[in-house]
């Protein structure tokens, strides 16, 4: 094996066999077999090809952003996708706020924990699927080179829960040589701007922790649609569509948009 070989195959996890449900957390409800459902805070059944703003990406190699419980890395697998899942692993910090006063080590180090248990679902889920999805772990700021390039990039509700999403999708742009896909919580109607001030303004950002009550404490930002074009944008994605979809959250509907941008402009040397 060369150099190059190996540096490329390191940045791959190798796979975990995990059987015992009471050592997983799971985001995503969906039904495992062998095991039955499994509930999650969210449930995207049905409403798939929504998220992902009806992108097709069959023979295509994506790159998903923030696989958690692997559910949208299944549907895609199925529906003829290669797929590297990407995420964080105990090993890795939450981007969580760190509020002045609170016990900020305690609080990571849960999170590191329930990070572990979601890595473990993920592992249960991608056995009993059969799936060939290969997986990496570590920051979306820095992600292994050895990755290569895709196709396709998805960002499915991850960049409201990060510092600097701007970073996130500078990094991941860069080795993205055709569409990506940014899916986000939207932001309420009473928030959003008049058309033409959002043409002209690019749509707000709005800072989400509140400092009287400590919360959220792992969501930084609301994105408009707006916002995110502009970011693609600048990243050589000029031409983009946006979406608005309904989606289950803790049993309630959720309203989402999804933002498909398309090359335009080479990445930077």
């Amino acid at each position: 094996m060369t150099p190059a070989q190996e540096t490329t195959t390191n940045v791959y996890a190798a796979p975990r066999t995990v059987t015992d449900l009471a050592a997983c957390d799971f985001y995503h409800s969906m039904e495992i077999p062998g095991y039955g459902e499994v509930e999650g805070e969210w449930d995207l059944r049905g409403g798939e090809a929504a998220y992902l703003g009806k992108v097709d990406v069959r023979g295509k190699r994506v790159l998903e952003i923030g696989t958690a419980s692997g559910f949208m890395c299944f549907y895609m697998e199925r529906a003829g996708g290669e797929v590297v899942a990407f995420d964080l692993s105990p090993d890795q910090d939450v981007d969580a706020v760190p509020f002045a006063g609170s016990d900020h080590a305690r609080q990571t180090e849960a999170l590191r924990t329930h990070v572990g248990r979601i890595n473990n679902g993920f592992w249960l889920a991608h056995a009993a699927h059969g799936s060939r999805a290969r997986v990496a772990y570590g920051s979306v700021y820095a992600p292994p080179p050895g990755l290569g390039t895709f196709d396709v990039s998805t960002f499915g509700s991850v960049l409201l829960h990060l510092r600097d999403p701007f970073l996130a999708l500078q990094n991941v742009l860069g080795r993205t040589r055709e569409t990506v896909v940014v899916t986000d919580v939207g932001v309420r109607t009473a928030f959003r701007l008049p058309l033409r001030a959002s043409q002209v303004l690019g749509g707000p950002l709005f800072f989400r922790p509140d400092a009287s009550t400590g919360e959220p404490r792992v969501t930084w930002w609301r994105l408009t649609p707006q916002v995110v074009q502009r970011m693609v944008a600048v990243l050589g994605f000029e031409r983009s569509d946006v979406t608005h979809h309904s989606q289950t959250f803790n049993g309630r509907k959720r309203g989402l948009f999804t933002v498909v941008g398309h090359r335009t402009r080479p990445a930077p040397a």
